[in-house]
């Protein structure tokens, strides 16, 4: 069974507020962790969350607004003063390579691990794929002048459930021929050919966590989003701020609320705040009342990832 929780480091939009940082998430995967964005403070909360500053670490930045990546210089230091010498992987747009190179001349910083910068080549696709999940990305919509993008963690499909109790009818021994079984090969014992079909079930689908970053909604994202288990979403405005929201290339509550619907998702969990709403439960009655199945994020909320069945 592999663990998989989002850990909220920062949930405010633009500015700091004074219960919740800026824009920073961590999606931990049985002990890899997976970062969106860095906004100023992210590290603060990274510490209280005691995950630890060896584990195997990727980096993702949706965009190059100040709110998203300013705590990340800060953080590759703090990995370095804490002895870090496992490299950190970081993908984000073009300009991310000029910010980290240059920033890390002016300061001076020194790392004391190997920094591999992956600049995102195109408008969709896989930037990561491992042996058991990958991550996908897709060009969001905030600005005509901005590069953004919106990140999905995708697990492979897991194999059906292994019948046990119809193997050992079928005389099949325990061992290796029960993992080639689940693994789907059919296998010969004591002459007679068994078929894994017969004693494994269908396969099952594995998790899918969707990281909007700073956008408008678009029928492209929601293609994207589709079927989430969770999807984390920005919902800057309420709706009577809907022209603001538009001329800023954010998204309201209701508007997110609609594309989770449409996507088909199973949980929506709203972020990236305004400050300027003291009572945020204004931005969940909205949402809710389109998507029933809707929360609100805040600073160091854990939500697990479980596997529909």
């Amino acid at each position: 069974m592999v663990n998989l929780e989002v850990i909220f480091l920062g949930t405010s939009a633009a500015m700091p507020a004074e219960d919740r940082s800026l824009s920073s998430l961590v999606v931990n995967r049985n002990g890899t962790l997976l970062i969106f964005d860095a906004g100023e403070g992210m590290q603060y909360n990274f510490i209280r969350t005691g995950l630890g500053f060896n584990r195997k670490t990727m980096i993702f930045i949706t965009h190059m607004h100040s709110d998203h990546i300013l705590g990340i210089l800060g953080f590759l230091q703090t990995l370095s003063l804490q002895g870090r010498k496992a490299g950190v992987d970081i993908f984000g747009p073009e300009l991310l390579y000029d910010f980290l190179v240059e920033n890390m001349k002016l300061l001076p910083i020194k790392l004391t691990f190997q920094l591999d910068i992956h600049v995102i080549p195109n408008s969709q696709g896989t930037i990561v794929e491992e042996k058991d999940y990958k991550i996908l990305y897709c060009k969001s919509e905030h600005g005509p002048n901005i590069c953004s993008y919106a990140y999905c963690l995708l697990e492979n499909d897991r194999p059906g459930k292994f019948n046990v109790g119809r193997a050992k009818e079928l005389g099949i021994p325990e061992g290796e021929l029960y993992g080639s079984l689940q693994k789907g090969v059919d296998v010969i014992y004591d002459d007679k050919l068994f078929y894994s079909h017969d004693i494994v079930g269908p396969t099952r689908p594995g998790r899918k966590i969707g990281i909007s970053g700073d956008t408008r909604p678009s029928d492209s994202l929601c293609d994207f989003f589709r079927n989430c288990d969770l999807l984390i979403f920005e919902s800057t405005f309420s709706s009577n701020e809907l022209t603001k929201a538009i001329e800023s290339y954010h998204s309201t509550a209701i508007e997110t609320a609609t594309l989770a619907k449409m996507a088909s998702v199973r949980r929506l969990c709203l972020t990236h705040f305004s400050s300027r709403y003291k009572d945020l439960n204004v931005l969940l009655y909205e949402a809710k009342s389109i998507f029933f199945h809707t929360e609100l994020a805040f600073d160091l909320k854990i939500i697990p990832v479980h596997y529909l069945k």
